[in-house]
């Protein structure tokens, strides 16, 4: 699926569930890491993230539309927009949108090890630290990276 089609079906499911045209973009952004898609306020337009489609298939990505479809028509009509907003909950419901998409099991965190050279405590870390600027928390000791 391209960014054409996808704009098709937008346009296709915010006539179908909303009753009203959807008259922005609908792209694949493949930036998106953690989310399934977005509502961009301040020019209206809709990202997905393209690994949903590819994870999950078309039933999922549906569901990704509604739910930022949901987003779409509040914000333009001047409703609650927000997730938290009672506006948003039932129109959600009304529209069979869910309320969270599902995680993408097969990305791997790369994870960092580190030692304390003084008493040999371990850190797991997600991000890379600076091993001339910390210490170890336990003793002040310096630490180094292991595999």
């Amino acid at each position: 699926m391209d960014n054409e089609q996808l704009q098709k079906l937008v346009e296709k499911i915010s006539i179908d569930y909303f009753n009203k045209p959807f008259s922005h973009r609908a792209t694949f952004n493949p930036r998106l890491r953690t989310t399934g898609g977005r509502y961009l306020l301040h020019t209206g337009n809709i990202e997905i993230n393209k690994k949903y489609y590819d994870v999950f298939g078309e039933k999922e990505l549906i569901g990704i539309i509604k739910h930022e479809l949901c987003h779409y028509h509040l914000h333009q009509e001047k409703k609650g927009y927000r997730h938290r907003d009672q506006d948003f909950k039932i129109l959600a419901k009304k529209v069979g949108a869910p309320r969270y998409c599902q995680p993408l099991l097969n990305q791997e965190q790369t994870m960092y090890h580190y030692q304390c050279t003084k008493c040999n405590l371990l850190f797991k870390r997600r991000r890379k630290i600076n091993l001339s600027k910390y210490v170890c928390g336990k003793c002040g000791g310096k630490l180094k990276k292991i595999n």
